[in-house]
């Protein structure tokens, strides 16, 4: 961040030489103020969800300054528009380290988001009311600035053919029944909660495929398997090192639950597919992601941690995944209900294009 920040002169005279309407940025906090001394507006452009920003960095926040305790990041702030979300101690922990943390330039984290949504012209996020409701006008409203909305990615559909290694192994078993957990490229789990999560992938007796990192302090995947593990599971469950075909993975008829860690890459995918959530992640706007998901719109299900040290055991996988899968519980007949309306919401034709033209028509309104 300090290279980038020492960019400013070198931006300063190309904003100069191309005089645009408009510039978009992120953690540039410098740059409402740059722009407008050059007559540009400028538009903090957000990838976070808004749930998150609302609740981490709402200027009902500042009020404490960057004093904020445990107890006070628990809570959600004034006004925020559901009191369910909310971090437990260890979340709330994590992002008080966060808060402070200096980003670059002797910067503060949370000030080099704060300050440069407090001074642009207006706040723009990638993504939609169907999904965030309430939360763009709650932030709008704490910072005083018109808020657009680009939509959602929605992954158009790929015309590639899975692995035959994979398009067989998936064809042994009926539909819905496989279980695919898989944490992105960069998660990697502490070897307990490694075992935790393979030990609660065998206790569902369900088949499965896990895409995970070998776990901290291991360099492959077979010396941290739990003991026995593989003799045990052999014919059923397969837990692999690598990039695959995730989008086209979860479009398999067989496969009927998604463990995930909550990126938006992976919900994107999810969300437009038949298989069941069960929500499980590790840090930052994962954690709203997954809040987002299983109480704001009720699609899925979260694994439970431990209030304190935010350990899943796997009594709670097996927990979450029985949940999200069974039809016969109340549970699990509202989440599948709600996921199957906000599937068939989500792939409408005509749901990216509105937003887009609803985007471009308020940008023109923004510069008048």
């Amino acid at each position: 961040m300090t290279a980038m920040d020492r960019t400013e002169s070198a931006i300063e005279v190309l904003l100069r030489d191309l005089k645009p309407n408009i510039v978009l940025f992120d953690f540039t906090y410098w740059m409402p103020r740059l722009a407008s001394r050059l007559g540009i507006k400028s538009m903090y452009y957000c990838v976070v969800s808004s749930v998150t920003i609302g609740y981490i960095m709402s200027p009902a926040r500042r009020e404490s300054g960057n004093n904020l305790t445990e107890a006070d990041l628990m809570q959600p702030p004034l006004g925020f528009p559901d009191s369910q979300i909310k971090l437990k101690s260890h979340e709330a922990r994590g992002y008080i380290t966060r808060r402070v943390m200096k980003f670059g330039s002797d910067v503060m984290f949370c000030d080099r988001i704060y300050l440069g949504m407090s001074q642009c012209d207006a706040l723009g996020f990638r993504t939609c009311r169907e999904i965030e409701g309430p939360y763009p006008d709650y932030v709008g409203n704490q910072f005083g600035k018109p808020v657009l909305l680009s939509g959602p990615v929605i992954p158009e559909p790929n015309p590639s053919t899975l692995d035959e290694k994979w398009s067989e192994w998936f064809g042994e078993f009926k539909a819905n029944s496989v279980i695919y957990c898989a944490f992105g490229s960069e998660c990697t789990l502490e070897k307990d909660q490694f075992e935790e999560l393979l030990l609660g992938l065998e206790l569902t007796g369900i088949p499965f495929l896990a895409v995970l990192r070998p776990p901290a302090g291991y360099e492959s995947i077979e010396l941290a398997l739990p003991e026995g593990f593989q003799e045990r599971i052999r014919g059923r469950g397969i837990v692999h090192v690598g990039w695959v075909q995730q989008q086209l993975i979860l479009e398999h008829p067989s496969v009927g639950c998604f463990i995930t860690h909550c990126g938006s890459g992976s919900l994107s995918e999810a969300l437009i597919n038949k298989c069941q959530l069960v929500l499980l992640p590790h840090v930052g706007d994962h954690i709203f992601q997954a809040r987002t998901m299983s109480l704001h719109l009720k699609v899925g299900v979260e694994v439970e941690k431990g209030e304190e040290d935010g350990l899943f055991t796997k009594e709670t996988v097996f927990k979450a995944v029985r949940t999200a899968m069974d039809e016969d519980s109340e549970v699990g007949r509202v989440v599948q209900a709600n996921r199957a309306a906000l599937r068939e919401l989500l792939s409408s034709k005509s749901l990216e294009s509105s937003y887009i033209d609803s985007f471009n028509e308020q940008l023109q309104v923004l510069l008048g």
